[in-house]
């Protein structure tokens, strides 16, 4: 499924994740914590592999088109748990 979200907002959702969630969400995954990273915008292709992110310059860091929401799907039930 893809869906289309701020940079920005997807910067908040990796900043008010708890500590090691990304780790958890990796080893969740079986994939590389850079791989997960990079999602969130980060760019280590060396560790890490691109993960079908699209970004277009815009207001908010400009628009991001998701093509494939499963990491980001586990980063918001993280933050479910976490901020009950």
């Amino acid at each position: 499924m893809t869906k289309k979200i701020t940079f920005n907002e997807l910067r908040k959702i990796k900043d008010r994740l708890p500590d090691g969630a990304i780790h958890h969400i990796a080893d969740e995954l079986g994939i590389e914590v850079e791989t997960v990273r990079n999602y969130f915008g980060g760019a280590n292709y060396e560790k890490g592999k691109a993960v079908g992110i699209h970004l277009e310059q815009g207001p908010n860091g400009g628009i991001v088109l998701l093509d494939d929401t499963t990491i980001l799907e586990k980063a918001e039930e993280i933050l479910q748990h976490h901020e009950v």
